[in-house]
């Protein structure tokens, strides 16, 4: 079986290939009609050889063209839409969609593919680390925040309109410097993520935004949805946050104030929050704010030398790191890294190594939030050079947290 590229005329076969693996009680005809993101330049699939034009499977990927590493910004592919007809498991096609995606990044000038995933179990032998952990809050409405001073700001809250707030949400989220922080890579995509379809919305109300202003100036927002409910001792309903962003701590800190005190609810939920998000350190009891983490984003290191020199490091480092990958086996082999400051060098190397690693450990630590010590401690880095594992990690260390804000 082999790869094809796919257009807007297949999507209603694509349609009926993501309901295959990804299973919705809701009827074909309608999903078609929702708004897609799909990027059809870079949507491919695979057909079924006994019966010409059915597909089998199919992927795709988004251009995230602009998105931050740790120091830097580099063209990541974002895989997504990763689907098998259940009647074609078990027969190679996910292998053959992955070698083919990690082909279409090197092509594309893409040194890094992300991605969130299904089945974690699954992604790992492709090369794959998990690389970004996310916290999930469930917030009693009314929780105290520790004080900030919010001076010159206010706060409007109304209906979300993509014409009307569509721009003013693109521009803020772009500039978030956390590294692995995606934004929405054009208007289709924004409009679809933005949209009413029942997956999004589900039994709550439509997408609100509160605006945070200063000085005239539209600096923060949070987009929510309510959904009212009576309990048996009075009103029982919940916010459910989007996203949240701000450009400062007291933005985001009036931001916050006014999605926990919503009247007629009881608790505020908010996911895909960074393990060091603001708002974590803002309430007084984040105990009683019920913290669940989870994976968010796993990274795979797709060209190497590009890859290594596209990001800064927390200290200067100078390690040689043997490198095992078996799918991209350019990658495989010694390189040594030397960074000081802006100035990072990549160069393959015949000296010894000072750590082993698998490519999949190394996407781990790339955006800094796992700790190549760590994975030390677990027995996935193997140390050669005394010391060499405490240095590097600290080196791949970042003082920002990563997340992905949304899935994508």
């Amino acid at each position: 079986m082999t790869v094809v590229p796919l257009g807007p005329d297949r999507l209603r076969d694509i349609i009926d290939i993501d309901a295959w693996a990804f299973p919705s009680a809701r009827p074909l005809d309608e999903h078609v009609e929702w708004p897609q993101p799909l990027p059809w330049d870079r949507t491919y699939g695979i057909e079924d050889p006994t019966h010409p034009g059915r597909l089998a499977a199919f992927h795709a990927s988004y251009a995230f063209a602009d998105t931050p590493v740790p120091g830097g910004r580099l063209p990541v592919a974002g895989l997504t839409w990763v689907c098998v007809h259940p009647e074609f498991r078990r027969r190679g096609l996910l292998r053959t969609m992955m070698t083919a995606h990690l082909n279409h990044c090197r092509a594309l000038g893409e040194p890094v593919s992300m991605l969130f995933a299904a089945e974690p179990g699954i992604y790992g032998r492709f090369g794959y680390g998990l690389a970004a952990r996310q916290v999930t809050l469930t917030i009693p409405r009314g929780a105290a925040l520790k004080p900030v001073p919010e001076d010159g700001l206010t706060v409007r809250i109304e209906h979300f309109d993509f014409d009307t707030h569509g721009a003013l949400v693109a521009r803020l989220h772009a500039t978030v410097e956390r590294p692995g922080w995606v934004t929405r890579p054009n208007e289709v995509h924004q409009r679809s993520y933005l949209s009413e379809v029942p997956p999004r919305k589900g039994d709550f109300e439509t997408l609100r935004i509160l605006v945070v202003e200063r000085e005239g100036h539209e600096v923060g927002y949070g987009l929510f949805r309510r959904k009212f409910a009576w309990g048996t001792s009075g009103p029982a309903g919940t916010t459910r946050v989007v996203e949240v962003v701000g450009e400062d701590p007291a933005v985001l800190h009036a931001a916050w104030s006014r999605l926990l005190d919503f009247d007629l609810t009881t608790e505020v939920i908010s996911p895909n929050l960074a393990v060091d998000d603001p708002v974590l350190s803002m309430l007084v009891d984040v105990r009683a704010a019920a913290p669940r983490t989870q994976d968010n984003l796993w990274v795979r290191v797709v060209d190497l030398p590009a890859a290594l020199s596209g990001r800064r490091y927390q200290t200067d480092v100078d390690v040689v790191l043997d490198v095992r990958d078996d799918v991209l086996p350019d990658n495989a082999g010694r390189w040594r890294l030397q960074a000081s400051g802006d100035a990072v060098s990549v160069q393959r190397t015949e000296d010894p190594a000072d750590l082993s690693l698998d490519v999949r450990d190394l996407g781990a630590a790339y955006v800094g939030g796992t700790s190549l010590a760590e994975l030390a401690a677990a027995g996935l880095v193997i140390e050669h050079t005394l010391g060499a594992v405490v240095r590097t990690s600290l080196a791949f260390g970042w003082h920002l947290a990563p997340v992905a804000g949304w899935v994508f």
